[in-house]
């Protein structure tokens, strides 16, 4: 197979926002976001700055898991509006320079999609991976067809058969990756991703990207197929990527993929990474992750950017230029910043790290003004992964001003998708938009100075001068940027930075004489000279 095609030039200057599209903008009034609604607000991406959308899974589905759970790839969910809302939303963003992904789910689909029903009933179908006898992991057919089908997530959420890594003769169900299933899973998610790609969006981030093929250790199959797809992306929409839910650079730009997460699991460390910056133990928890761990972003400033920086290292060694590394603020499956006592002051410090650093930003709707991760929110639509880990608190409504509901429908209360964050002084769009202190000005001031100038980006070389607090590092030999997330000041000596800084952005940093002095929760972007 040849090598792939470079990766998209625009995607090195790509600053990512995540829409959950439920609970962003409602515009019929029946209480859930949709893609009119969407469109109503991107005046706002185009405000802020942000140039790519991504959009969570808005296809038909029976919403077991919100969506996740697709019973056809190449229809709209009525709750979100058409086909043609979709296309004229495309049209409306490119118009603003803001480039479309969807979400593509390509690991399983709906126990309601077509595909299942006829295999539940047609013992000689393989499209999904069926046992004649119970084994470990697998659910009792719900068809007529006897035997077992493996689930890839919740029980409704059948795993599409892309083979195994490892067949066996006692279980043949382990089908090889070049049997006909396969296949025709293979041409079933390239015609889905030609589909949406034919009408204009720019590509995809792929859900479970990492669980294709089975009992794939080292991923060496699953990345065979994705290279497949890659190299038909390449030829037929060079311009378009897929973006990976792997959780793992090292791995899934190598398989083939544009950019991948660092995210709250996968990989060796089952998301270490990520949570050794963000997670302070107060809003989504995994039982596995095992007891509490400081982060770095806290005011108690006992956490190590060593844990994040060994594993962007690693990939950034292994990836060269062949693709990227994205940081998110936080998604649809993890707490917000604002999460417990991370209040708004505390965010300046994370804001400025995320659109400064090399990876690229990710920004989940609403953490631009501060939304807060909502706890005791009840379980909707599969939210709930365990005691600790309802992610309801992360997807409730976007407040956009002080109108009933935040602005966000004109539904009665009661029937909205998720309750508002109830708090008297919850964040508004409205009331930050007219606050140049706010967070939201921040945002879009770093956004504007990561655009203007390269070093900021990709390309823009990193020297790391201290990784304790604060946490000091050089752009591109061009720009000192310096954060400190905890809530006494800090300081360290940098004799070798012997040039003028000039602040560019700043709130209680200071640089004279090779020392940086930084006040509780102070950070700053200088320029260097000389």
């Amino acid at each position: 197979m040849t090598a792939p095609h470079p990766v998209p030039a625009w995607l090195a200057d790509a600053v990512l926002y995540q829409i959950y599209p439920q609970s962003f903008a409602d515009s019929n009034g029946d209480g859930i976001g949709d893609l009119p609604g969407i469109h109503a607000h991107l005046d706002h991406l185009s405000w802020l700055g942000v140039d790519t959308m991504w959009i969570n899974p808005c296809f038909v589905s029976p919403f077991n898991d919100a969506g996740y759970d697709v019973a056809d790839y190449t229809r709209i969910a009525p709750r979100y509006g058409t086909e043609a809302d979709l296309v004229a939303l495309v049209e409306a963003a490119r118009e603003r320079g803001i480039r479309v992904l969807l979400d593509l789910v390509a690991g399983h689909t709906s126990d309601e999609h077509p595909w299942f029903v006829r295999s539940a009933a047609d013992p000689g179908d393989h499209r999904y991976i069926w046992a004649d006898r119970q084994a470990p992991g697998f659910v009792a057919s719900p068809g007529t067809r006897e035997g077992f089908y493996l689930p890839n997530f919740f029980d409704s959420q059948p795993a599409l058969n892309f083979g195994y890594a490892r067949t066996h003769p006692d279980e043949p169900w382990r089908q090889p990756v070049d049997a006909e299933g396969p296949r025709a899973n293979r041409r079933a998610l390239r015609d889905a991703m030609d589909y949406w790609l034919s009408r204009g969006v720019s590509g995809f981030r792929v859900d479970m990207a990492h669980s294709l093929v089975k009992d794939d250790a080292d991923r060496v199959e699953t990345g065979k197929v994705w290279r497949e797809l890659r190299a038909w992306l390449d030829t037929a929409h060079p311009e378009a990527v897929i973006i990976a839910e792997w959780s793992d650079p090292a791995v899934s730009v190598p398989a083939g993929f544009h950019a991948d997460f660092f995210l709250h699991f996968g990989g060796l460390t089952d998301g270490l990474p990520l949570r050794s910056l963000w997670n302070n133990n107060t809003g989504t928890r995994k039982e596995t992750w095992g007891g509490p761990q400081d982060c770095y972003f806290d005011a108690e400033a006992k956490g190590s950017m060593t844990t994040f920086l060994d594993a962007w290292r690693h990939a950034n060694d292994t990836i060269g230029d062949s693709g990227f590394s994205s940081l998110p603020s936080s998604n649809h499956d993890f707490s917000r910043l604002a999460c417990g006592p991370r209040t708004a002051e505390q965010l300046g410090g994370a804001f400025t790290f995320l659109l400064t650093w090399q990876t690229l930003p990710a920004i989940y709707y609403g953490d631009e003004i501060g939304m807060r991760y909502v706890p005791g929110m009840p379980v909707h639509e599969g939210s709930a992964l365990g005691p600790h880990h309802n992610r309801a608190g992360c997807r409730t409504p976007m407040q956009w001003d002080d109108r009933p509901n935040a602005g966000f429908s004109t539904a009665d209360p009661d029937a909205l998708y998720l309750a508002l964050d109830p708090a008297p002084d919850r964040p508004t769009v409205a009331a930050q938009r007219a606050d140049e202190g706010s967070v939201l000005h921040l945002v879009r001031r770093l956004i504007a100075l990561r655009k203007a100038n390269p070093e900021l980006g990709p390309s823009g070389e990193v020297e790391v001068l201290s990784t304790g607090y604060p946490f000091a590092y050089v752009r591109g030999g061009r720009f000192l940027v310096v954060v400190n997330p905890g809530r006494e000041a800090a300081s360290i000596e940098t004799p070798a930075l012997a040039r003028e800084a000039a602040p560019v952005e700043v709130d209680g940093v200071s640089v004279a004489d090779g020392r940086i002095e930084a006040a509780g929760f102070g950070y700053g972007v200088f320029e260097l000279s000389g």
